[in-house]
């Protein structure tokens, strides 16, 4: 036998024998590990790509092989046409020309109809400068000076302060900022361009937090209507106030949004909006911090749940993709049978719920060895409880989407903008936010809104 590195290996010999065979399951395992880090590789690369975006739009990835086509869908445009105006202002008449336009007939023309043709368009506008002479008095007998208001003003203010910015161009001013998220520059750009009013932002800026001030017992209001809710939907996202990391919380309720800003993440947050001893449904995420609410009755997000089933589902190999697989088919078979419980009586429809708990059951009694689907049965685990409460609930929603789609806009807003500069800022920013959300859930005028708490001489709730 020959001993040496480079020495083949005997056929003969059992060991040898053994070591190739080991050498080449090791070098299966060493060609499978290398194609899932490549896959790794890419991903985390694409993340990283993802995180460093700041804006939209970008790539979501190679476009689908047969997508959807494009504009109205078959029927619609009928739907979406815009109907005949009830009152007409300007009557604007278009003659028919004496001789045919063609330079080669000249001949007559002749009426057959009159057509009709709507256009909806603003005027032109003119800024109203408006001088409130007060008469000041002094009360004969005490002494006291007297100045009256009248229900146009906004304030009390005389001498340097004089020359305000009326109610309604601040309310438009104050709704520009914090529900479409322009900036105070260019929103004193449109007034000058568009109505013809010189204003810096900083007065704009000073202004608004005059009406979040006028708002504070609105604001109030809506906070106690989402604590006595019967239904609430949180849910935050990462901010910046002057710098400094921050947290945007929403809270929507069926009538009433509350947004707050906060420098945590933590139970004690949501609590200052909701209380600890909140009673009713939470539709929340799986954040740890909402399961610190032991009175109320929880319904974890099914679209996240389906969401990590798919991510997992990429990367799994073989056996490990299962677990997830198998998850993901009991949640759709869940919102198949909400979506189906007219077809069923109520106890027919209670005992498929308790079919799809104990297929639950059975899914989490394993213990996976794949790190991802670990971590995924630890988690429904802890979510259990709060898988099917939207079964048991008629009419409720299976996932937080109202508190997504409530927070959107902010997130626009905050990659725009960068957040807010000052605390006080931020809180005027979120209590402006919580009035307008609720004024648009309540079908209120938002700006008519705004323009009532600005000349409002001592503040009121107004919702």
């Amino acid at each position: 036998m020959q001993f040496g590195v480079d020495a083949p290996p005997d056929p003969n010999c059992p060991g040898c024998q053994s070591l190739a065979k080991k050498n080449a399951q090791l070098e299966a395992q060493v060609a499978t590990l290398s194609d899932r880090v490549d896959t790794l590789l890419k991903r985390v690369d694409e993340l990283e790509r993802r995180g460093k975006r700041q804006a939209g739009p970008f790539s979501k990835g190679a476009p689908k092989e047969k997508p959807k086509r494009p504009g109205r869908k078959k029927g619609q445009r009928g739907r979406d046409a815009r109907k005949k105006p009830e009152k007409v202002d300007e009557e604007i008449s278009v003659p028919l020309p004496e001789k045919c336009p063609d330079s080669d007939c000249q001949g007559r023309i002749e009426l057959q109809r009159v057509a009709e043709q709507f256009q909806t368009d603003l005027p032109k506008v003119e800024p109203i400068v408006r001088r409130f002479s007060i008469e000041i008095g002094k009360c004969s007998c005490c002494g006291k000076r007297v100045q009256p208001r009248h229900p146009q003003q906004t304030s009390d203010a005389l001498g340097a302060a004089a020359d305000q910015i009326g109610p309604n161009l601040l309310a438009l001013a104050t709704l520009l900022k914090a529900d479409y998220g322009l900036s105070w520059g260019k929103v004193a750009r449109l007034c000058g361009t568009a109505f013809g009013v010189t204003v810096t932002p900083s007065a704009l800026c000073r202004g608004s937090m005059r009406v979040a001030e006028k708002l504070q017992p609105t604001i109030e209001a809506v906070r106690e209507s989402v604590r006595t809710s019967p239904t609430v939907c949180p849910d935050e996202t990462g901010w910046r106030t002057g710098g400094h990391s921050r947290w945007l919380w929403v809270f929507v309720s069926p009538d009433a949004t509350v947004y707050s800003i906060a420098p945590g993440r933590g139970a004690e947050v949501a609590a200052k909006v909701i209380g600890f001893d909140y009673s009713g449904i939470l539709v929340r995420d799986g954040w740890l911090a909402y399961r610190r609410f032991k009175e109320a009755t929880h319904q974890t997000c099914v679209g996240h749940l389906l969401r990590r089933c798919s991510e997992i589902l990429e990367l799994a190999k073989a056996g490990a993709r299962r677990f997830p697989k198998n998850v993901k088919q009991l949640l759709q078979d869940a919102l198949a049978l909400r979506d189906a419980r007219g077809n069923y009586t109520k106890r027919g429809f209670a005992s498929l719920v308790g079919k799809l708990r104990a297929r639950l059951d059975r899914l989490l009694r394993g213990n996976p060895r794949y790190p991802p689907n670990a971590k995924f049965v630890k988690h429904l685990r802890n979510e259990r409880h709060a898988l099917f409460t939207f079964l048991d609930v008629e009419g409720l929603s299976a996932t937080n989407w109202a508190a997504e789609q409530a927070i959107r806009p902010s997130v626009l807003a905050r990659k725009l903008s960068g957040g807010n500069r000052t605390d006080r800022g931020a809180d005027a920013h979120a209590g402006l936010l919580s009035v307008v959300q609720t004024a648009k859930q309540r079908a209120v005028d938002e700006v008519a809104l705004l323009t009532r708490a600005l000349c409002q001489p001592e503040p009121q709730p107004l919702l």
